[in-house]
C-alpha cells in the first residue's frame, strides 16, 4: 500500500497485519480520489476508522490543511503513527485511540468541524448511517461536507436524512458511496 499522488506521493505505508483491519486497496482509493477531484484546496478531514491512516495522508498529500485519525484499535494507532512520520509534517494530522462514538462527542466538545469524512469502519457497517447522523447532530460538519462510505457489496445504507448520495462505486466486492451533507 502506497500513496499514489500529490506531495507524499509513492511513499510505501506501512499495514496491520490482523484480521481487525481491511485496509482500503490502491485501486479502491485512486478510483474513490478520482471521484472526490484529484487535489483539494485546504478543509479539514476525519478519518473516523484510521486502520493505517492511508486515507486521511492521501487527502492531506493532495492538499487538505489536516487530518484527523481515529482508530480503537492500539496496534493500528500505532502504524498510523509511523505513517504520519513518513509525512515529515506531523502537526498536519492528529491521531486519536478512542472508540469512534467517544471520538465523536469529543470533537464537538473541542467544536472541531470537517469537510471530509471517511467512514470505512472494518466492523459494525450498520454504524456508518448512526455515525453520520451523529456527526449532523453534534454539529461536526462544514455547510456541503462531504462523505465516503465504504462497505462491501452485500451492505445496504438506504436513505441517510440530511445527506444527498451523489456517488455510487462499485469496485469488484467494494461500494463507496459519497454523500454530500445538505443544509
Amino acid at each position: 500500500m502506497r500513496i499514489i499522488s500529490g506531495k507524499y506521493a509513492k511513499r510505501n505505508l506501512y499495514t496491520l497485519k490482523s484480521r481487525k483491519t481491511r485496509p482500503t486497496s490502491d485501486k479502491v482509493k485512486e478510483s474513490l480520489f478520482n471521484s472526490l477531484g484529484q487535489f483539494f484546496n485546504g478543509g479539514q478531514v476525519l478519518d473516523l476508522y484510521g486502520g493505517s491512516g492511508a486515507l486521511g495522508i492521501e487527502a492531506v498529500s493532495r492538499g487538505c490543511e489536516h487530518a484527523t485519525i481515529v482508530d480503537i484499535n492500539y496496534a493500528a494507532v500505532e502504524i498510523i503513527r509511523k505513517n504520519v512520520a513518513l509525512t515529515k509534517e506531523d502537526k498536519r494530522f492528529s491521531v486519536y485511540k478512542m472508540p469512534s462514538n467517544a471520538a465523536l462527542n469529543y470533537f464537538a466538545k473541542k467544536a472541531l468541524k470537517f469537510d471530509l469524512i471517511f467512514l470505512d469502519s472494518p466492523y459494525a457497517k450498520q454504524k456508518i448511517a448512526a455515525d453520520m447522523k451523529k456527526m449532523d447532530e453534534l454539529e461536526l460538519l462544514n455547510e456541503k461536507a462531504i462523505v465516503v462510505a465504504e462497505t462491501d457489496d452485500e451492505t445496504e445504507l438506504g436513505a441517510i436524512p440530511d445527506f444527498s448520495l451523489i456517488k455510487d462505486h462499485h469496485l469488484g466486492k467494494t461500494i463507496v458511496r459519497i454523500y454530500r451533507k445538505e443544509n
